[in-house]
């Protein structure tokens, strides 16, 4: 047997190299350079990396060959050099291992061709398969040949092709990268992954780069289930490989940063075991201090009781469907903090700026979330996901979309909470819209296929558990964070406890409130519903307040809106106050958030005639 499989049948893991390019780039070798050049112009920098790792208690070292093929040295003008760069790797490695005196094994090492195949690009399979092949062929007495950091299973396939045919006796390991989505860069999950590696003829199959070690341990618990035996505790499938970067990469002041320390990939080097890795390594941004952390503490515990292979149905669903955290509004609410959320209105045309600039004031004043209406009012505007995504990018705060289902059937709902999610979005505010009679096209259909509770239901238990309303995959689940509507001081409160009944079963995560003047009547609509059930409401509220901005909008508001009620204590307030109407409006709005802060979990502020600015003082007024 090969000497590299006959010890993946030991007890336990055995420890790989960490970065190359990493320390290359710490050594002064700037990221423009071509690392792989350096066999054959400073063998010496690149046998000194291997030697520290070597040092560190590797017992495995990679060739310094990861862009070494032609596709990619022809961007530094060295393609006709891919034959001798690669064997140059090979001899460099094979001599610091002699000198050594310790058995380590040596891999040559494969990356991405740098270019897209077909069916996603111009280079053909088999042009892409003769590529690898010519850079494997170089790779002369290497113990085992490892494919990493793969984005493209298509391409990781006939990397392992080619190393079947032009190396059918060495060991193939094949390992992908993955997005912070859990999925591949082309939508792959690490089951499917894992099946097709394993199928192609990998020896070893797993996960490499990505994230950091906590990422990285769901991805491969994943693989594991996917190619093992349910109950297995010992190896049932093709062996398993992981090496995490040293979590996500940060760019601070021109340099690009990892936080993870070698002591927090020590613990997770148990952690790697009783999840059954066979091979354990690092990738970007890890150092010989991270392998050597490694190395001491896999041998301080030479025994270690490996998980056994769970079950589909027993999988949690933290672990499957763990791919992204909840929402920051979802953080938020979970850590007590007390959330200002502040609705925007879609530009009627195709200018932005002013939108723009408003959420970045809001940003700044301390807004935690932006949500933005859909065609209020039934009036023509912008597409609200295109606005929540044009804030998110350009201003770096999180938005709740308003998803009003009249006027969108059920193709519709779907498409649309697909491209919303596509975008980024994850909070969404689900409600019944405004109808097109009241707005610049009366005669427009709206019909609709479903009613808000109808809507949350398809979206928490279909959509977020990855199937449509038909029940078909979508592929992998959505983490939609949903609200839904609350009438606080509804003239009819047993049908509105009725109605919050039917939203709580349907799913709903939150609620956004219709606007209050009156916050004890409020209270005491929640207080109801407590006596009623025999609990409180056990779902965040975000309080509506709509600042008053004259007495002739107070009017409005109190004889046309229906549903709002303003006290007399306040109306006599906003007349007092004659032309500082507008100033009395925002000292109104900060008592009622003081008042609310001492029972719900935020407050959803709504901005008359784009008075932003008004907004801004409110919060900043509120939060000293």
């Amino acid at each position: 047997m090969n000497k590299f499989l006959s010890l993946l049948e030991s007890p336990s893991p055995l420890l790989a190299d960490g970065a190359m390019g990493t320390l290359l780039h710490t050594h002064g070798v700037e990221h423009t350079h071509c690392f792989d050049e350096l066999n054959l112009t400073d063998p010496a920098r690149v046998a000194d990396v291997h030697r520290q790792y070597i040092d560190a208690g590797a017992q495995i070292i990679l060739t310094n060959t990861f862009g070494a093929n032609r596709y990619k040295l022809h961007k530094h003008g060295l393609d006709d050099k891919t034959a001798q760069i690669n064997r140059a790797a090979v001899a460099l490695a094979r001599r610091v291992v002699d000198a050594s005196f310790k058995p380590v094994l040596i891999a040559g090492d494969v990356g991405p061709l740098g270019v897209r195949i077909a069916p996603y690009g111009r280079v053909q399979p088999h042009e892409a398969r003769a590529a690898f092949a010519e850079q494997i062929l170089s790779f002369d007495g290497v113990d085992l040949i490892v494919i990493e950091t793969m984005t493209d299973l298509y391409e990781a396939l006939e990397a392992i092709a080619a190393a079947k045919e032009v190396a059918p006796q060495t060991p193939v390991v094949a390992t992908m990268t993955f997005t912070r989505d859990n999925r591949t860069l082309l939508g792959d999950d690490p089951a499917k992954v894992a099946i097709a590696l394993r199928d192609a003829g990998a020896d070893v199959v797993g996960v490499n780069c990505s994230g950091g070690p906590a990422q990285l341990i769901r991805i491969l618990r994943e693989m594991r289930q996917a190619v093992s035996a349910p109950g297995a505790d010992t190896q049932a499938g093709p062996y398993l490989w992981v090496k995490p970067n040293a979590g996500w990469p940060e760019h601070v002041g021109g340099r690009v940063m990892y936080a993870a320390a070698p002591e927090y990939f020590r613990d997770y080097a148990l952690e790697f075991w009783k999840a059954g890795a066979n091979v354990i390594g690092g990738c970007c941004g890890t150092t010989p201090e991270h392998i050597a952390a490694m190395r001491k503490t896999l041998d301080a515990h030479p025994d270690i009781q490996v998980e056994a292979v769970q079950s589909v149905d027993s999988v949690s669903t933290s672990e499957t469907a763990g791919a992204e955290p909840p929402s920051e509004l979802a953080q938020k609410f979970a850590a007590g903090k007390f959330v200002y959320a502040v609705e925007m209105d879609p530009p009627r045309g195709l200018a932005t700026q002013k939108l723009v600039a408003a959420a970045s004031l809001l940003k700044e004043a301390g807004a935690d979330v932006i949500d933005v209406a859909d065609s209020p009012m039934a009036r023509m505007r912008m597409s609200a996901w295109a606005v929540c995504d044009i804030i998110q990018r350009k201003i770096g705060i999180e938005t709740t979309l308003h998803f009003p289902t009249r006027g969108r059937n059920l193709l519709r709902v779907q498409g649309d909470l697909l491209a919303s999610h596509a975008l980024g979005v994850r909070n969404v505010f689900v409600v019944m819209g405004d109808p097109t009679s009241i707005g610049d096209y009366p005669e427009a259909a709206d019909n609709y296929d479903l009613v808000p509770s109808g809507l949350a239901k398809l979206i928490k238990q279909g959509f977020n558990a990855g199937v449509d309303h038909a029940g078909a995959s979508i592929g992998q689940p959505t983490s939609f964070y949903v609200g839904a509507a609350l009438n606080l001081c509804s003239p009819e409160p047993e049908t509105e406890i009725k109605n919050l009944k039917r939203k709580l079963k349907a799913g709903a995560d939150f609620f956004l409130t219709q606007p209050i003047y009156d916050p004890e009547k409020a209270q005491g609509f929640l207080q109801r519903f407590a006596e009623q059930t025999g609990a409180p409401l056990d779902r965040p509220v975000l309080v509506g307040i709509l600042p008053l901005a004259s007495v002739r909008h107070a009017n409005f508001l109190q004889n046309e809106v229906p549903g709002i009620v303003i006290p007399e204590q306040t109306m006599q307030r906003m007349n007092q106050a004659g032309d500082g109407a507008s100033r009395e409006g925002v000292k109104i709005a900060v008592e009622l958030i003081q008042h609310i802060k001492q029972w719900a979990q935020g407050v959803y502020i709504m901005p008359q005639f784009h008075r932003y600015d008004l907004v801004a003082e409110i919060i900043e007024a509120s939060t000293i």
